[in-house]
């Protein structure tokens, strides 16, 4: 299997140009053909009106469901359109039922967003250990699958503080075997590694757009398993959702775009067809192999920066790495390299309370197959002049 171009992508992402930039689990850089179509829409409706708009591009609209679907291997008919990750993990948590002692089951590495929303709800949740790797432990997982009273597994693929992957396929193959409904935060992987719905075995799936997908802001998505859409109730409804077909009656439409509102980022969601597309042309395989190795990589030049503690965990592990440098903080250290013109990001222990090996704040610097071998180089040597100037 031939590798990615890296020179080409490289020339299609402006902001390369720019920065060295290690923040994809933040906000990817966009290719040019994403910032096409995002700034070709928002322009024609600047032009023509934004309903005239979109009746002109009604096509490319419709053109983000397939290549959702395509990426993910999903069928259009179970792929909504959200603003964000977090609104479409919400739609699909918040759709769910919950009998009188059903509990939900998570990881440590939960993310504050998703640990609120079970608290909000006031349902009983039950933290999985971490296996000696640091992965969710499947052994703890299938006893408490065993004891019954499990309405919800609910975990993240790749936790936003660290690099590792949790063994999402053997947690659906635990929760089909329970008749348990699976909801994965794809929140990280989806972009960045090869994730298929079908063979996962996941019930709802949430993503967004601007990290390893490399969409614009504001923009996500929500699968449902077309077998279980039945069972969800949209906490939310517009007529866009349902249809009101009486005075006193409406009906919820039968797809997943049941989930969706009428009104939404029509310019993002056309840009966010189109960066799955590019991703899919590149090849989710050739970018994970890539983004793994640039990790590795990565954690292998900080190992030996005077001061630097790598932290990530994981039998498994992906393009996201934190560390810590001795006698600085997250933030300074971010700022250090902002000023650099190295963009990397700061993780707060207040997002992951669940987690008991969470250090109060880490650097946290994430890769893309746009990363140059030379852009690590060039952050180790600015943490090795950050760490000898520590007092």
């Amino acid at each position: 299997m031939m590798g990615i171009d890296v020179d080409k992508v490289r020339q299609e992402t402006p902001g390369c140009r720019e920065v060295v930039h290690l923040n994809s689990a933040g906000a990817a850089l966009m290719p040019q053909p994403v910032i096409d179509a995002l700034t070709g829409h928002l322009a024609l409706e600047a032009r023509i009106g934004g309903y005239e708009a979109y009746d002109r591009a009604e096509q490319a609209v419709e053109r983000f469901y397939d290549a959702v679907a395509a990426l993910i291997g999903a069928n259009r008919e179970e792929i909504a359109y959200a603003e964000n990750a977090t609104r479409a993990w919400d739609m699909a948590f918040y759709g769910i039922r919950f009998a009188p002692g059903e509990r939900v089951v998570t990881t440590t590495s939960e993310y504050a967003s998703n640990a609120i929303a079970f608290l909000q709800r006031g349902v009983e949740v039950e933290v999985l250990p971490d296996d000696a790797s640091g992965q969710l432990s499947l052994e703890a997982l299938q006893d408490s699958l065993a004891r019954g009273g499990v309405r919800l597994v609910a975990i993240n693929h790749v936790p936003t503080h660290n690099g590792l992957v949790n063994p999402a396929e053997q947690v659906g193959r635990l929760c089909r075997e329970a008749g348990v409904l699976f909801l994965l935060d794809a929140c990280q992987s989806v972009g960045q590694l090869p994730v298929d719905v079908r063979a996962i075995g996941c019930d709802m799936l949430s993503a967004t757009g601007r990290k390893f997908l490399r969409g614009p802001r504001g923009t996500g998505f929500l699968y449902v398993r077309r077998e279980v859409l039945g069972e969800l109730e949209p906490p939310l409804l517009d007529l866009h959702a349902a249809t009101w077909v009486g005075p006193d009656r409406y009906e919820v439409r039968p797809d997943a775009r049941r989930f969706e509102n009428w009104e939404r980022y029509v310019a993002g969601q056309i840009a966010l067809g189109v960066a799955a597309d590019y991703a899919a042309a590149l090849g989710m395989e050739r970018i994970w192999q890539r983004v793994a190795g640039l990790g590795e990589r990565l954690r292998g030049l900080l190992e030996q920066v005077p001061g630097v503690r790598v932290l990530d965990r994981g039998a498994v592990r992906c393009g996201i790495v934190t560390f810590t440098v001795a006698g600085r903080q997250a933030g300074e250290v971010k700022a250090a390299l902002r000023a650099r013109g190295i963009n990397v990001s700061a993780t707060d222990s207040a997002h992951q309370r669940l987690d008991p090996h969470a250090v109060p704040s880490a650097v946290r610097a994430s890769v893309h197959y746009y990363t140059t071998e030379r852009e690590l180089e060039v952050l180790a040597e600015a943490l090795a002049g950050t760490a000898g100037r520590a007092g």
